[in-house]
């Protein structure tokens, strides 16, 4: 790649590199960033998790985050996730 001094002056992940080495398009689907991609939370979700956390926000001696992975509807999301996204809302 003659351009590879360029492409050097700036941060890459794991994959990027990858990609510039190997040549560019050679990562598979479902392999790299695109694997780590989380779904998107629908505004459904959104109002459950609002409702999760007003319901056990004030219990005391409990884990207000495991309490709410535990109610959630929607198996799948982790802990990160849920803290992430009532951060954001």
């Amino acid at each position: 790649n003659k351009t590879a001094f360029v492409e050097l002056l700036f941060w890459k992940s794991p994959a990027a590199a990858y990609e510039m080495a190997k040549g560019y398009g050679s990562l598979q689907e479902g392999e790299g960033a695109a694997r780590s991609r989380v779904p998107p939370w629908t505004p459904q979700e959104e109002q459950e998790l609002r409702e999760l956390y007003w319901k056990y926000k004030e219990v005391e001696g409990e884990d207000v985050i495991a309490a709410i992975l535990a109610h959630l509807p929607t198996p799948g999301r982790t802990r990160r996730q849920v803290v992430k996204q009532l951060v954001r809302m």
